[in-house]
């Protein structure tokens, strides 16, 4: 306390200074509109400053939350958009489309696109639910199929694997062929199978066709880059090239068709 006493004892004339100086400012400032609004202006800005700072640093720590609340929000349109879309887009025309499929949100812990046979780790397994043969997509496009899981992993079959194999269609035409991938392009795959009557264009739609228990129909896939006659003259085999950049995945959804079991065992008994 007596240093404090003897700092407005030292610096008594300045300190007078200033408090007569703030009181002729603050007359000045009421008496004149202008000044009055200046003043108001340059407060605001600075606080604004100040407050969108903390702001920024803010969001910028929560994005991690931000983003997977964005996937959950995601993942329960994408719900909602698969088990009405036979309601609102006539070209669902399969079974399957009419099938009831539910989503899980995942990440990517590893993504292989260097080799033949390339896989992607995810960090959802068995006690999430996740099973054998379950679809993976992002919002873009498929992904792959599930194929082995343990607790809490599964390892995803991509579709830039030459043992993949995917219903799809084209989607103007409804003309549907096997998607695989020939081990060259990481941007492009290959749909076989096509008749040559079907009508084909450069741009045109790739989407998953609905005839497999693993992916709705209608799920993106890629549009076609070209198009050529087999040697047997029959069928295209046509390059689409995918609507995913397989090589920057990060988070994923996994699709279950809630049918599946029932459908498998039709065909089953069909096939026997």
């Amino acid at each position: 306390m007596q240093q404090i006493i003897n700092f407005v004892i030292r610096n008594k004339t300045f300190l007078l200074f200033l408090l007569l100086f703030g009181i002729a400012l603050s007359l000045t400032i009421q008496s004149h509109n202008y000044h009055k609004s200046q003043f108001i202006n340059s407060a605001n800005f600075l606080s604004g400053g100040v407050y969108g700072t903390f702001s920024g640093i803010d969001d910028y720590f929560g994005l991690k939350e931000k983003n997977n609340a964005l996937i959950e929000e995601n993942q329960l349109l994408r719900a909602q958009l698969s088990n009405t879309q036979n309601e609102v887009d006539s070209t669902w025309t399969d079974s399957i489309s009419n099938g009831t499929f539910k989503y899980y949100n995942a990440k990517v812990y590893r993504n292989n696109y260097a080799s033949t046979n390339n896989y992607l780790l995810i960090n959802k397994g068995k006690k999430d639910g996740v099973q054998q043969d379950f679809g993976v997509l992002t919002s873009k496009g498929i992904v792959g199929i599930i194929e082995n899981t343990s607790n809490g992993y599964s390892t995803v079959l991509s579709i830039l694997n030459t043992k993949s194999r995917v219903n799809a269609r084209i989607k103007a035409t409804n003309h549907m062929g096997s998607l695989k991938w020939d081990g060259n392009s990481l941007e492009l795959t290959q749909l076989t199978d096509i008749s040559k009557f079907a009508p084909v264009k450069v741009g045109d739609t790739i989407v998953t066709g609905g005839s497999s228990s693993i992916f709705p129909a209608g799920i993106g896939i890629g549009s076609i880059h070209d198009f050529s006659l087999d040697p047997s003259g029959d069928t295209y085999t046509i390059n689409v090239k995918l609507f995913n950049d397989m090589t920057n995945i990060g988070y994923v959804y996994i699709v279950e068709n809630e049918d599946a079991e029932e459908i498998n065992t039709l065909e089953n008994g069909i096939n026997d």
